[in-house]
């Protein structure tokens, strides 16, 4: 699971779509305040571009960039918090959060963690790399990851999912490896700023393995997770 942990067949339920315009609507709004042109904010541009892909109404996403940007006169104030610790059998986890009550968020998520524990800031980020992470899809089948990371600035990849490879990055460099990977035969799905683990835990059991998962899809059901990054392998 390495870099990022995901519900299995998440995009499948039936609120999956909604959940995830959900997340994108806070990240945009966010990612607005520092301006609504998405030529001079690198961040709102990526956000724009993930909502694009995701198929988000145009007028939900005018909407959120106009509201973050201060455009409609509404005073909603998001704030982004990040939680680490371990969850069932000491893997480590780093939960980010975008909440509009840090306190009503930070007593839920605690309760969240019950069957696990809860750290102090520090106390599982010395265990991860601070990293960009771009997921894109080859357009050819010879496309090659490798060349393509070297040419576009990338520090590393991995393999994702469906076949699409996931390039890692320094984080100021995500912007621009992200706008040169399309000509190097790459289509990127994602981009963001996240975190790999450096020592992803393995050889937990199936019924170990339940319990974590049982424990992060409680996790990532809360409304305010905005992002999972856990230290556990395969």
């Amino acid at each position: 699971m390495g870099a990022q942990w995901k519900v299995k067949h998440k995009e499948a339920a039936a609120n999956a779509k909604g959940k995830i315009f959900g997340k994108l609507v806070k990240e945009i709004t966010i990612a607005a305040r520092n301006g609504a042109d998405v030529a001079t904010n690198a961040h709102l541009r990526l956000v724009v571009e993930q909502a694009k892909k995701a198929s988000m109404p145009k007028e939900t996403l005018d909407r959120a960039i106009k509201k973050g940007a201060g455009l409609l006169g509404e005073t909603v104030q998001y704030h982004r918090v990040t939680y680490e610790g371990f969850a069932p059998h000491q893997v480590p986890l780093i939960v980010e959060c975008v909440t509009d009550n840090i306190n009503r968020t930070v007593a839920e998520i605690r309760v969240a963690f019950r069957k696990g524990q809860l750290g102090a800031s520090g106390s599982v980020a010395w265990d991860f790399n601070h990293v960009g992470m771009i997921e894109a899809s080859p357009d050819t089948p010879d496309a090659d990851p490798e060349m393509a990371a070297i040419e576009a600035g990338a520090q590393d990849f991995e393999p994702g999912e469906e076949g699409a490879t996931l390039f890692l990055t320094d984080p100021a460099d995500l912007d621009a490896v992200q706008k040169a990977l399309p000509e190097q035969g790459f289509t990127v799905l994602s981009a963001k700023l996240g975190y790999q683990p450096k020592n992803p835990v393995s050889g937990l059991s199936d019924e170990q393995m339940a319990e974590v998962e049982a424990f992060l899809e409680g996790l990532d059901n809360h409304d305010d997770v905005q992002d999972m990054f856990v230290g556990l392998a395969g």
